[in-house]
């Protein structure tokens, strides 16, 4: 492998220490430069900031995750205060979005509160000048794309993003990025989305330790993964492998100003 990548969106604080030490020991092996960690709520935040000030290598985005229960008023304006200090460690703000999923398995929970919340968190994006990370899925996306456009924020990375053609070419239109998974390899959903996508604003990512199916069926997820999604974007766009990680590579730095 003579060429490096760089994980777009992980949430290395959720693995075990061992497996962050593992995973960390085995990064030159695979080439992997950098991991842009994403946070799912304060406390979350809190320790990919020990882990980026551990380890270089580890890029931090602050953030919400939004497939959960709503953070109290107190723990929102915490949050927006360790932004507010910590804005220049951190490379970005995420995870934050709205609970697609969470909607659908829990149809009495209200919408508006989270989007509410998320406006908060466009909002800082745009006044820091800092790149969003996004969980905004299906009908979502559409919503927050009218948010980010409200605040005339640019930099916005829709990771694993699923949706309709009218959506993605809104989001193309806007140079909006996304970043694929691992499971581009077997789902056919991703695979026309490459299609689709401009490589120009395209990322890869893994979202570990989110497990994946196919060939990596009981596998830990691990960053290395990247290099099969590599290989599979060059294939779905008729590209050359080398072009590919080159783009993918020049993209991220990019974007997260790495």
């Amino acid at each position: 492998m003579k060429h490096s990548i760089i994980d777009s969106h992980i949430h290395f604080d959720q693995y075990s220490e061992s497996a962050q030490s593992t995973i960390l020991k085995e990064l030159p092996e695979y080439k992997v430069e950098a991991l842009v960690s994403v946070s799912t709520n304060l406390v979350s935040a809190q320790k990919n900031l020990v882990l980026a000030e551990m380890d270089e290598r580890i890029k931090p985005a602050f953030g919400f995750h939004p497939e959960q229960e709503l953070p109290s008023d107190w723990e929102v304006n915490q949050l927006c205060s360790f932004l507010n200090e910590h804005k220049n460690q951190m490379v970005a703000i995420g995870e934050v979005g709205l609970p697609y999923y969470l909607l659908r398995e829990h149809p009495e929970i209200k919408v508006e509160p989270y989007l509410e919340m998320l406006e908060i968190f466009v909002k800082q994006a745009s006044e820091l000048n800092k790149p969003i990370s996004l969980h905004a899925v299906y009908d979502d996306a559409p919503v927050v794309c009218d948010l980010l456009e409200k605040y005339s924020v640019a930099k916005a990375h829709f990771h694993w993003f699923k949706g309709d053609e009218r959506t993605v070419q809104r989001m193309i239109q806007n140079g909006y990025y996304i970043s694929i998974t691992p499971d581009c390899l077997y789902e056919t959903e991703i695979q026309q989305l490459i299609k689709a996508y401009p490589l120009a604003n395209m990322m890869v990512e893994t979202d570990g330790p989110w497990p994946f199916e196919g060939p990596f069926q009981d596998t830990v997820t691990h960053p290395k993964m990247i290099h099969d999604s590599v290989q599979q974007i060059a294939e779905m766009k008729r590209v050359l492998v080398e072009e590919v990680y080159v783009e993918l590579y020049k993209n991220t730095k990019k974007f997260y100003g790495l």
